[in-house]
């Protein structure tokens, strides 16, 4: 009897090591080996046959070779086949065996067309019909299993590569404007490509792509030509492939690079404009079948389900069903889309553009051990290190206390750390107001969605005026950048060092941008490098203009110390973000009023149907009828499941629950759609939230 399920368990060990090696480095390392013994030599001779699976590999930066993946895929894909296809012969095998055992009351509640599958017995079949359901059922589910696994295996290095070089493209812009930049000062492109590699969470995918032709420089010793070819052979992004080709094509002519770049950027400008209309385009379109799918859709299911309802009864789960479970699996997954296409068209986030590794900047300070002097004291080098020790210590302590001792800071900086605190007092408060139902055995729902609407209105509003003041702020700051830029730049072509430049720029007004501009000044007039004190800058402010700025500033000052023409640069890239981005903002205003109009109409038939339609619904009689009485016509209603008072009122709270979880989920669309990120639509999910909230509590 064991040795039955023995084939069983092979499965789940061979599925159990799979999923180990995900976690366990000496497990995938000996799949990999059995891999390239099993499979190798067939994956090589495959690789000439494959060039776009050796193309996706290569664009999604897989760190194997084709013949080892190849490999890896066609050992899953042989693992799958045997798996599936012993589950199958197990499936048939407990399938036959249900149909034998079957009784008679579980016969009858199946269809009368499949009475003839049910045997008295599995010996009612035949060796040679058992074979062929066995053979047949394995045979399938192992070949579906095995081609599912190769294909999977296959599009997930397309789909990375895919989404590179949609990210890449998006950052092409402002990288080919820092490449124009740098060489406008008198840089070398070789410099340039090495200091855009060192700042890849400024510039995005393209610059890490062209590391890798810094990589081929600096470590295998390539010509910068031949780098560049090799790039453009190898990048999934078709505009950094011609790109680099036609840079190639520069350097081989010995043309002037900065009027080639200054093309380039212009070219990429006119693309940034091109792909944002596209954007917008789609936009309205998702925004109209949101409304069409999303908010007319579900009151119209509602309403065909009271309708329903009135005449067959027992929709009140269907609704439910449809309030707390598609509503929301349909929001998620739109925006979840929304996220995506929002990322490809403006480059995804850049939250860390401003994080540099702080742990890198004392590594070459030696750290020598306490030695003891004879006389039982320290030796001047023991103490030394002993400094260094607390220092490190104070270091590694320091971003601790700095959170500490400015809450409101890190609060401001960083909206979702609120959270810690304001979910486990949420939590607190739903203890307390629902331990007195709890204990009196309380089950009705409606005793304890007041205190949780109470909860989700102060996490959000409090995450919300959070972000919005953080948002502000940011937003205010990156206003400045470009008439600083351009004051910047007037002063050091009127024939003033770096410093001087910077200091008659603080004197003038730039709005919130001033007030760190001064705290930069303060640090250089303190004796800091104001390569130093723009680094610090940028920390403090930490948003994705800030930081490229600074980049490219600090960059440019060690090259030369004529800055007025990178400045104007960096101004005229920055004017340009900003007016894409004002444009989009205006643009999408649109649908966002589309959104809120949307929620108000579906606020209004919900309320209609809870205030006017249910109550009128005859209440069903709990009077017995009078013997040889004349029955009375009840009108439309005479044949329907008339209501109780239970069922308006069963009714009225799931009206209740789903327009708070449409505002919510309204919220967060507009949100996503108005300003990019689903962080901003928990302000619009309070808003929304609280008009839902308080329209019923006036209605009762």
């Amino acid at each position: 009897m064991v040795l039955v399920y023995l084939p069983l368990v092979a499965v789940f060990v061979l599925v159990f090591v799979v999923l180990l090696a995900v976690v366990v480095d000496p497990v995938d390392r000996a799949l990999s080996r059995a891999a390239i013994a099993g499979f190798g030599a067939f994956a090589r001779d495959r690789q000439t046959a494959n060039p776009d699976q050796v193309a996706a590999l290569r664009g999604a930066h897989v760190a194997q070779t084709y013949r080892l993946y190849a490999a890896r895929t066609y050992l899953f894909a042989s693992i799958a086949a045997f798996a599936a296809s012993l589950l199958g012969v197990y499936l048939v095998a407990g399938v036959l065996v249900f149909l034998g055992n079957a009784g008679e009351g579980i016969r009858q509640q199946f269809p009368a067309i499949t009475q003839g599958l049910f045997v008295d017995s599995v010996a009612a079949f035949s060796v040679p019909e058992l074979f062929v359901a066995f053979l047949l059922s394995g045979a399938t589910l192992g070949v579906v299993a095995a081609y599912a696994t190769y294909k999977v295996r296959w599009l997930l290095p397309s789909y990375e590569a895919g989404e590179r070089a949609r990210r890449i493209d998006t950052s092409m812009e402002r990288t080919v404007a820092f490449m124009y930049a740098l060489s406008r000062s008198g840089m070398t492109l070789t410099d340039v490509l090495r200091i855009l590699a060192r700042n890849q969470a400024v510039y995005g995918d393209a610059a890490r792509e062209m590391a890798i032709a810094v990589k081929d420089v600096d470590l295998y010793g390539a010509d910068i030509i031949e780098a560049l070819q090799r790039l453009s052979e190898r990048t999934p992004s078709d505009d950094l492939a011609e790109f680099t080709e036609n840079l190639g094509s520069v350097l081989q002519s010995g043309q002037e690079l900065p009027s080639f770049l200054k093309k380039e950027y212009e070219y990429y400008e006119e693309e940034a404009e091109a792909n944002q209309e596209q954007f917008l385009e789609l936009l309205a379109t998702l925004a109209e079948a949101y409304v069409t799918v999303l908010v007319a859709g579900p009151l119209f299911l509602i309403t065909i389900l009271v309708v329903i309802g009135l005449t067959l009864g027992g929709t009140l789960d269907f609704l439910r069903l449809t309030a707390f479970f598609l509503i929301p699996a349909a929001t998620v997954g739109f925006v979840v889309y929304l996220d995506a296409i929002t990322d490809a068209a403006t480059g995804g986030s850049d939250d860390d553009a401003g994080d540099i590794d702080e742990g890198l900047r004392f590594q070459s300070i030696p750290r020598p051990a306490l030695d003891a002097t004879p006389d039982g004291g320290t030796s001047v080098d023991a103490t030394r290190a002993a400094n260094r020790e607390r220092f490190a210590t104070y270091e590694r302590l320091r971003p601790v206390l700095y959170r500490l001792r400015n809450p409101l800071t890190v609060v401001l900086e960083t909206p979702t750390v609120l959270f810690w605190g304001t979910v486990p007092l949420a939590l607190l408060y739903l203890g307390v107001q629902w331990w007195a139902p709890l204990t009196s055995r309380v089950f009705d729902v409606t005793a304890y969605d007041d205190a949780f609407v109470h909860v989700a209105l102060f996490v959000l509003g409090t995450f919300s005026l959070a972000y919005e003041v953080s948002r502000r702020r940011r937003n205010a700051i990156e206003a400045g950048v470009p008439d600083f830029l351009d004051r910047f730049a007037s002063t050091n072509e009127a024939g003033m060092a770096a410093v001087e430049s910077f200091g008659r720029t603080v004197d003038g007004k730039l709005g919130a941008l001033t007030q760190e501009l001064e705290r930069t000044w303060a640090d250089v007039q303190w004796g800091a490098r104001i390569e130093n004190a723009f680094e610090r800058f940028r920390d403090r402010v930490d948003t994705p203009a800030v930081s490229r700025v600074v980049t490219l500033t600090t960059n440019a000052m060690s090259a030369s110390g004529n800055l007025g023409p990178v400045l104007r640069i960096a101004a005229d890239e920055a004017k340009a973000t900003r007016r894409l981005a004002r444009d989009r903002r205006n643009e999408l205003l649109t649908y966002l009023v589309v959104i809120y109009v949307s929620f108000f109409v579906f606020i209004a038939i919900v309320v209609a149907l809870d205030l006017i339609f249910i109550p009128n619904i005859p209440t069903q009689s709990v009077t017995p009828a009078v013997e040889g009485a004349e029955a009375v016509d009840s009108g439309p209603f005479s044949q329907a499941g008339q209501l109780t008072e239970e069922d308006k009122a069963d009714y009225s709270t799931v009206f209740f629950h789903t327009s708070l979880v449409q505002a919510v989920c309204s919220g967060l669309v507009a949100g996503q759609m108005g300003e990019g990120t689903v962080k901003a639509g928990a302000k619009h999910a309070t808003i929304m939230l609280t008009i839902a909230y308080a329209t019923f509590l006036l209605i009762g």
